[in-house]
């Protein structure tokens, strides 16, 4: 059985992430495959998790993708949070997310409590979404009426705008039938991936998504359990446990400093071998490598701080991250030609890690088009 250690799990992550090296110019859609999507609750978040891993990246890469290119994809995804997923792979993830959605989202007593429908009525709702959808771009105002129109009831339509999170939207998105398309000033609109996206989605095998996901949770995120997969999948641990087995040989269970985990076998032995690496990242608020962290992040942090990561409503605090482990948190601002960074370093930083954040920091303010204004807290 292969051991690790944590600090060797770490940077196996580290150079799965791209975050030991950054990725080539132009390679921003395989760095969002790679890391199974990009979290989305925070718009810039997400563009700043592809300027963390890919050399070079252009602003508004991320919004030309999205609505010009359509090569990206804006949708409820994992946990029910907002992803931006490739198009050419958007139609594995409705297999994990009905998983998801049975178990979280599609349960009698809240819907009934909470929005006054049943099961059968949020059903009917969720092909009603889908019908109004297709070929259309709509605002949430005019997918309001056009359901009410569709199902003959303007009470059963107006329960799409009774839920300003968008929950009452999510089976759709879940289901493949809702994604997200471009913004008309302030009002967000929604489309149908099948026929918004340049790569027309295909079925795909239930069986052959899950071990897909597994698969490729397992190359991102690996060494993991299925409670990481449950968490991060929020599909259940035994589901996610069923999942990872669908593997077979494939997969391979390691111990991480004494602690059972899983990875493929094919990382196993490269991750034994791989030496020690240097590297310093700013690492945005809701970055995947932390949330995929989110069960064991206490093995990643000097002392028990896992509250000034993870913090109260489920916001995920912008990271310093030192070879791979966390180090402190930091914060930024722009002000008129000024990115005014902030960084407060959980431990005494050494004198190599100083510099490689100031140069991420310049590197963020070259971005972001400002002059920087560093500071160091602590």
């Amino acid at each position: 059985m292969v051991k690790l250690t944590w600090a060797q799990a770490a940077a196996w992550r580290l150079r799965q992430h791209h975050l030991d090296r950054r990725a080539a110019p132009g390679s921003m859609l395989p760095v969002a495959s790679r890391l199974c999507g990009l979290h989305a609750q925070v718009m810039s978040s997400a563009e700043l998790t592809v300027w963390a891993r890919v050399e070079k990246l252009e602003r508004g890469a991320v919004q030309r993708a999205l609505w010009e290119e359509r090569t990206l994809v804006k949708t409820w995804a994992m946990r029910g949070t907002l992803h931006l997923l490739p198009a050419d792979e958007q139609p594995r993830w409705p297999a994990l997310l009905s998983a998801s959605a049975k178990r979280r989202y599609l349960r009698p007593g809240p819907w009934q409590k909470y929005f006054g429908i049943t099961i059968e009525e949020l059903e009917r709702l969720t092909e009603a979404i889908g019908e109004a959808l297709d070929g259309r771009l709509m605002t949430r105002e005019e997918l309001v009426r056009e359901v009410g129109r569709r199902t003959g009831s303007a009470a059963f339509g107006a329960k799409i705008a009774e839920s300003s999170w968008g929950t009452i939207l999510k089976p759709a998105a879940f289901t493949g039938r809702l994604c997200f398309g471009p913004s008309v000033g302030q009002r967000v609109r929604f489309t149908r991936p099948d026929t918004w996206l340049s790569a027309k989605p295909r079925a795909i095998d239930p069986d052959q998504a899950h071990a897909d996901i597994a698969r490729r949770f397992l190359a991102g995120y690996g060494p993991a359990t299925p409670r990481d997969l449950s968490r991060w999948s929020h599909s259940g641990v035994s589901i996610a446990r069923k999942w990872m087995e669908t593997l077979g040989d494939e997969a391979t269970r390691v111990e991480v400093d004494g602690a059972p985990a899983w990875m493929l076998a094919v990382d196993a032995r490269k991750a034994r071998r791989l030496g020690p690496l240097r590297s310093v990242r700013l690492l945005p608020g809701f970055d995947q490598y932390v949330v995929g962290a989110s069960c064991h992040v206490e093995h990643l942090l000097p002392g028990d701080l896992r509250s000034r990561v993870f913090r109260p409503q489920g916001w995920i605090s912008p990271v310093l991250l030192v070879n791979g482990l966390i180090r402190g948190v930091w914060r930024h601002e722009i002000k008129r030609s000024r990115v005014e960074v902030i960084v407060e370093p959980f431990v005494k930083a050494p004198a190599w890690v100083r510099r490689g954040a100031e140069e991420e920091a310049e590197r963020l303010a070259e971005f972001l088009g400002g002059t920087l204004v560093l500071e160091w807290k602590g």
